[in-house]
């Protein structure tokens, strides 16, 4: 893995941003791994104690459902791309609520668009969109938002179409730097 990581060329800044984000969500699969493989070849008395505490491991993601500690809301990512569908919904609506987390807005709005674990709800998804895009945060998750949301707008995905409004917040997020608006605004002109 440290091979291919150094013949990689230079990224741009966004990208190394991306990659750090997923740095982070890779770092924490490789210690969930690890913890399994060590448990899986250690003594029938860990395992026993393992099987015994795994309702309540650090390990586990259901351990993170009601944390308090804003981290947790990255363990819903980690849930939703290892299957475990419900914990991550209830990691991402948690902190939603306790924070406004607008990085577990898209996250949840991405699974209601696909229909993963939940019925499919387009208006949902785009309504989540919306709430993330309206956080005042520029060069942030809400810029993603944004960009979701206007494109959400302009297609008519779970709203009605409605273009106006669509480059207004396609627009916002390109000049809050997010190049993917910029490539769609491009791209269909309004």
């Amino acid at each position: 893995m440290f091979a291919v990581m150094f013949a990689m060329p230079i990224p741009s800044y966004a990208t190394a941003c991306r990659l750090r984000q997923y740095s982070v969500v890779i770092i924490l699969l490789s210690c969930l791994s690890w913890a399994g493989t060590a448990a899986a070849s250690g003594s029938a008395a860990a395992n026993k104690a393992a099987d015994e505490d795994q309702q309540t491991s650090d390990l586990s993601y259901e351990s993170y459902v009601l944390s308090d500690k804003r981290f947790k809301c990255l363990y819903g990512y980690a849930a939703e791309k290892t299957g475990d569908h419900e914990a991550a919904m209830a990691i991402f609506n948690d902190c939603i609520k306790r924070w406004n987390d607008v990085y577990s807005m898209i996250w949840l709005a991405q699974m209601y668009e696909a229909g993963v674990s939940v019925p499919q709800d387009l208006q949902r998804s785009t309504e989540l969109m919306k709430r993330g895009a309206m956080v005042d945060e520029p060069d942030s998750y809400a810029t993603l938002a944004r960009f979701h949301y206007g494109v959400a707008l302009f297609e008519g995905r779970g709203v009605a179409v409605n273009e106006a409004e669509a480059r207004h917040w396609l627009q916002r997020a390109a000049d809050e730097g997010l190049e993917d608006a910029r490539e769609y605004l491009a791209s269909h002109p309004m």
